[in-house]
């Protein structure tokens, strides 16, 4: 007999869904599952000013009506750069605007114009820490002489440490963490009380560790960036996230490509798991006996650390293996989801 979880309507607090006509094409299948979303500003050229979010915000909202959505509220992220004004932050804070995001130049997709020394950004950081306006951070240090695998932990030790200190009542959201060193910092972190320390995980890092990058060959559709590291730091993000510790919860980082973007002889960064994200941190939880923690960290601790109200809906799993496709529409091109030929244990019960 099939076993069923109920949880009230969670929220995804990390997602790609780029722009154009690939909106219409992965949108659906975040809003199927989520009623909330924070949209990362990474696009060509990135959103770095308020109106630039509001008029992204505003092709969202048109690809929702197309698709006849109306529970689905997209949560607007401004990208941080060097020249980022504390007159810009004001106006995100009088604007609804949930964070700005924190890229270092060329750390992934679309980064390129990212901030290229912390210290230029001091001036947005003390005003985001006046106007509380969130920090959203890809943590990692780009300097080829560092190891790819330790980027993350030394990101910890160079950038947020210093950070943290000298903007003590900075609200942070270490996003896509991979490592035990950063999920212990978080867990660690002295914050004297104060909710201004959080952290997202995804589901394909709780799922997977580096040997999947060469299962049976090289599997560019594995690759993401902060890149899947060893076991013993999955097992360590699959301890935080199950914790029911309210610092830690869902954002997927969902990430779609086109196809042949990933299987080229320099494929990009990042898994779809959009399709079924549910179903697979389910199959997360489940595995360590801890699905009584999902709701937590999937429909709670986001939205009381955004101060945003819990949903009143709820959404039903059913252990019932869904089938992958091999392949999704996207554009004029198709994108290759996580699990694709394969099945995910856990489904949005219809």
């Amino acid at each position: 007999m099939s076993r069923t979880i109920t949880i009230t309507r969670p929220d995804d607090w990390h997602l790609h869904v780029r722009d154009g006509a690939v909106l219409n094409d992965v949108l659906a299948h975040t809003a199927a599952q989520f009623g909330r979303a924070i949209i990362m500003p990474n696009l060509k050229p990135p959103v770095t000013t308020v109106d630039l979010a509001k008029a992204y915000e505003a092709r969202i909202q048109k690809a929702l009506k197309q698709l006849e959505i109306s529970h689905f509220s997209p949560l607007m992220t401004l990208y941080l750069t060097d020249n980022t004004s504390a007159d810009e932050v004001k106006k995100a804070s009088e604007n609804s605007i949930i964070g700005f995001k924190l890229y270092p130049a060329g750390a992934t997709t679309n980064s390129d114009g990212g901030v290229t020394n912390i210290k230029k950004a001091y001036s947005a950081l003390e005003a985001m820490q006046r106007f509380s306006v969130p920090l959203l951070i890809h943590g990692e240090v780009t300097e080829q002489a560092i190891d790819i695998f330790d980027r993350e932990a030394v990101f910890i030790d160079r950038i947020l440490d210093p950070i943290r200190k000298d903007f003590p009542e900075l609200r942070i959201v270490f996003e896509h963490i991979t490592t035990k060193q950063a999920a212990h910092y978080v867990r660690d972190a002295n914050t004297n009380g104060k909710n201004t320390l959080a952290a997202t995980i995804t589901a394909h890092h709780l799922l997977m560790n580096r040997n999947s990058l060469f299962t049976g060959g090289i599997r560019p559709h594995h690759y993401c960036l902060p890149v899947l590291k060893r076991e013993e730091h999955r097992i360590a993000l699959v301890e935080m996230a199950t914790s029911g510790n309210p610092r830690f919860f869902l954002g997927t980082d969902s990430a779609p490509h086109p196809k042949g973007e990933k299987e080229s002889s320099c494929g990009c960064a990042g898994c779809y798991t959009a399709h079924n994200a549910l179903g697979l941190y389910a199959e997360a939880f489940d595995r360590v006996g801890k699905l009584d923690r999902l709701e937590g960290f999937a429909s709670h601790y986001g939205a009381d650390y955004y101060n945003l109200p819990r949903h009143t809906e709820t959404i039903t799993l059913v252990n019932q293996p869904q089938a992958v496709p091999f392949e999704y529409p996207m554009g004029k091109s198709t994108l290759v989801p996580l699990r694709a030929g394969e099945t995910i244990g856990w489904s949005i019960a219809s």
